[in-house]
């Protein structure tokens, strides 16, 4: 039999033993709940660093700019360049005068911050677009703002009574076809821009820069290459080029207005006579017009008819402003030696 002194004193051992056992449960059990915290803590970090990485996405939206035809977007994309998303209305394999909207072109208008028009009174179209698209909050950009129109420049000879495809009511908007009126709509396009879009500023400043510099340079290759010809008379099928003429001193003697289709003899033979009324040195047409007028008019007139492109249509690199723009300067040039 163990005395009662020692097993009080065994007791107590024991009791001190399952206490120190406690304290380190206790201590392990504050150390993994203190570990856990500190995952959950660094869990909970995490969020704010994805919410940063999209918050650029975000901002970095892209204004979006519609443009009614070719020679727009041409001059519109120059200037946006990448930092805004750049739309074109009319398809560039479609003539502008007489385009018929599309509920896409609707929608387009609908969603767009920006829409960059010629005006003159070019695009018809817009008018009921606009107002069907209902979008209070677009802006729109006249690229022909501030500049002074043309009307008639020389008689307009019609060989036949045909209704006119299109009309100048508010003067002749071709002034895209001028480069250094083609220089003004860049510069208005470029300051509507930056008024719906200041942030980019900085970039629409410089893209204009480079493309006004290329618009200059190309506007002394056309003045030192036709000051050697300065007697230079023509007559041309389409009305597009007054501004062209004017600026480089060249005369446009009469536009001859052709129907387009369906021609009957008669409708040649009046159109060989119309011409004949005028010795000129150049007879130029447009991609389009019927073949066969176009032969008999060469060989009854022994006159090389010649192609000057009016860009309405074509590829969407601004890049090709100027190569059509020195290939009509090269024509020019053959033709009124």
């Amino acid at each position: 039999m163990i005395p009662t002194h020692i097993g009080r004193k065994l007791g107590r051992q024991r009791s001190g033993i399952l206490s120190l056992i406690a304290l380190l449960l206790l201590s392990i059990a504050s150390g993994c709940s203190q570990s856990n915290k500190n995952q959950e803590t660094n869990t909970e970090q995490f969020p704010p660093v994805q919410e940063a990485a999209s918050t650029p996405l975000e901002q970095s939206e892209k204004t979006k700019v519609v443009t009614t035809f070719l020679p727009m977007y041409l001059f519109t994309k120059a200037v946006a360049g990448d930092v805004a998303d750049v739309k074109l209305l009319v398809p560039p394999s479609t003539e502008v005068h007489d385009y018929q909207a599309t509920p896409d072109n609707v929608k387009a208008i609908a969603t767009a911050n920006v829409m960059v028009k010629n005006g003159l009174g070019l695009e018809k179209f817009l008018k009921d677009t606009v107002k069907n698209a209902q979008n209070p909050k677009l802006i729109e950009i006249n690229a022909s703002k501030g500049i002074k129109s043309l009307n008639e420049i020389s008689p307009v000879e019609e060989t036949t009574k045909v209704e006119k495809d299109h009309d100048h009511a508010e003067g002749n908007p071709h002034v895209w076809l001028d480069p250094v009126l083609a220089k003004q709509q860049v510069i208005n396009i470029r300051e509507g821009l930056i008024a719906a879009d200041p942030k980019n500023q900085a970039t629409y400043k410089a893209n204009a820069a480079a493309y006004i510099q290329q618009l200059e340079s190309l506007n002394s290759e056309f003045q030192q290459t036709l000051q050697k010809t300065p007697n230079c008379t023509f007559i041309t099928f389409h009305d597009a080029f007054p501004y062209l003429a004017q600026r480089y001193k060249l005369q446009q003697v009469a536009v001859v207005e052709i129907p387009e289709d369906q021609l009957s003899p008669q409708d040649v033979q009046n159109a060989v006579n119309v011409v004949k009324k005028y010795k000129v040195k150049a007879l130029f047409s447009e991609a389009g017009v019927d073949n066969k007028l176009l032969a008999s008019l060469s060989k009854d007139l022994k006159l090389t008819l010649r192609t000057l492109d009016s860009l309405e249509a074509g590829q969407t690199d601004p890049q090709y402003y100027f190569k059509v723009m020195k290939a009509n300067l090269e024509t020019l040039e053959t033709a009124c030696k």
